[in-house]
């Protein structure tokens, strides 16, 4: 498997798959780069790289001061250099998508573009409530199949997703043992994650610091962490921004609905023409 080193020394994962645009695919918080299976195979003609962050995945766990964004933007950088990558564009969903508007401020002279999946400079607090409640928490339900069925059940901002996808997402977010499913990242990310919340910086400036860049949003339409009035300055911000809502989904889109890969494939091209 191919690992990297970060600049602290910690030991990361990652994975390099297919030919052409670099694009690095950076999950969620407490997910890791199974988060892009099912988009994978569905874009032609890139290069897709998909890390776990320090503490995720297969990706070793450090201390956990260093799980913060500044960190792990410092770490897609290093990963970057490690692949001999000069620039790159960026498939960020939602804390994947803050490294971007991070970076962009930080580093832009390194990225292609930016592709924000349910994420923006305002996120909202319920939804930052629902995610502090089960961070760093193992779930009650004990194997794949009571937890993709609990999730059938109870995730109601989600509609129409077969039992398979359901299944497919416990599977990359859970390892099932014999005391029941265990989350595949540190537990440790909870003191970091609640400590971050109460001290948040305004996004707004990063995200205006992608001006120049191919940028799209792409929005669940029952998202409770991306409002539409969000979204909507949003795009007043950035007429050029290519945007999709998709229909019975809530935070996150898995990307792979008609709506995300028509604006995926439209911000690809975007970006592929500014290189031209």
């Amino acid at each position: 498997m191919p690992f990297y080193s970060a600049p602290d020394g910690t030991r990361l994962h990652y994975l390099d798959e297919g030919e052409g645009l670099p694009v690095l695919a950076l999950a969620g918080l407490t997910r890791n780069a199974a988060d892009f299976d099912h988009i994978a195979p569905l874009l032609d003609g890139i290069r897709l790289i998909r890390p776990d962050y320090r503490g995720r995945g297969k990706s070793d766990w450090a201390t956990s001061d260093t799980y913060t964004v500044p960190h792990e933007a410092q770490d897609i950088l290093a990963l970057m250099d490690h692949l001999g990558l000069e620039k790159a564009a960026i498939i960020g969903t939602s804390r994947g998508g803050i490294i971007g508007m991070v970076l962009a401020a930080t580093a832009k002279d390194r990225l292609l573009g930016v592709a924000l999946n349910d994420i923006g400079p305002v996120i909202d607090a319920q939804g930052l409530d629902i995610i502090s409640a089960y961070v760093g928490r193992n779930p009650a339900q004990k194997t794949y199949e009571e937890a993709a069925e609990f999730r059938d059940r109870n995730w109601v901002h989600f509609k129409n997703v077969p039992m398979e996808r359901w299944l497919a997402e416990v599977r990359a977010h859970y390892e099932q043992t014999a005391d029941g499913l265990v989350i595949r990242y540190d537990p440790k990310l909870r003191d970091t994650f609640n400590a971050a919340d109460n001290n948040a910086p305004s996004l707004w400036p990063f995200f205006d610091a992608l001006d120049g860049l191919p940028i799209a949003l792409i929005r669940g339409m029952n998202s409770d962490l991306l409002s539409l009035e969000t979204a909507d300055e949003m795009s007043k911000r950035r007429p050029d921004m290519i945007r999709a809502e998709v229909p019975d989904r809530g935070h996150v889109p898995f990307l792979d609905e008609a709506e995300a890969i028509e604006a995926l494939r439209a911000w690809l091209s975007a970006v592929k023409d500014t290189q031209a």
